[in-house]
């Protein structure tokens, strides 16, 4: 497989003009406010280094050191019920700060509590793996790496999961183009057939928004559609849309779109 090159213009082809959209907060209240989770945090500040803490849709939001986050999952697991690690992945920061944000999602069932525990770490740091902990961590982990190449110290099997082993670049990272890279657009017809049958080929098109009016089943044309295998024309009227098909079903009456009625009053 050809190395692949990194381009400066990958965000060229994005859809949206600002590459690193930071949606507004909702309000975040002090986790004295709720008793179960000012208990919960104090067991965990006994133990742990806590740099923040709050409380955001009803959720306490933690932030711990890397290096304890085996330790505090530990803890919560054993002492404070949070039994349930629903989620785990990264958020990427590198074009603000250069870094990751990791977060745990956490629930408990005899609670009824949700937290989150998040860190920071650097681009290339590795975190430690919580899968002898939280079977739930094993994809996880490995969906982390995956998509962002954050490795997991411990885990037992550090693959890719989703793309293909040999595959290059990471796809969540907001650097990554929305349409796929180079590499992307190559990766089956080399794959397949070779690096000689490009020109026969042609590149991948990975645009899941793009709309070919000329596909071969017309699936694409809303308000056009054809019956399969019709030839294709520019000069095409607009479908009239029925509620029924031809022939209609027996004792209804057939409804045209014409003869229809909306109702936007919804007391009626």
């Amino acid at each position: 497989m050809r190395a692949y090159t990194p381009k400066d213009d990958v965000q060229a082809k994005a859809y949206y003009t600002d590459r690193y959209y930071v949606a507004p907060q909702v309000p975040k209240t002090p986790v004295e406010d709720d008793a179960v989770f000012a208990a919960d945090l104090a067991a965990i500040k006994a133990k742990f280094e806590v740099s923040d803490a709050y409380i955001q849709v009803e959720q306490m939001v933690v932030y711990i050191q890397p290096q304890d986050i085996y330790g505090v999952l530990e803890l919560m697991k054993d002492e404070l019920e949070y039994t349930q690690l629903s989620e785990l992945s990264a958020i990427d920061w590198l074009a603000k700060d250069g870094t990751f944000e990791i977060f745990y999602q956490m629930l408990s069932m005899t609670k009824r509590k949700r937290i989150r525990i998040k860190y920071f770490i650097k681009e290339g740091q590795a975190v430690d793996s919580v899968e002898k902990l939280f079977r739930s961590a094993d994809w996880s982990e490995r969906e982390m790496y995956d998509m962002f190449g954050i490795e997991a110290n411990g885990h037992p099997f550090m693959k890719r999961i989703l793309m293909p082993y040999d595959w290059q670049g990471f796809p969540l990272r907001k650097t990554y183009p929305l349409e796929g890279d180079e590499f992307a657009a190559w990766y089956e017809v080399d794959k397949i057939y070779g690096k000689e049958a490009r020109d026969i080929i042609g590149p991948e098109i990975r645009d899941t928004a793009r709309i070919d009016r000329y596909d071969s089943e017309r699936f694409a044309r809303l308000g056009f559609e054809v019956p399969k295998g019709t030839e294709i024309t520019d000069d095409m009227e607009r479908t009239v849309q029925n509620y029924q098909e031809e022939g209609g079903v027996f004792m209804i009456k057939k409804y045209t779109k014409e003869s229809s009625k909306v109702i936007d009053d919804p007391q009626r």
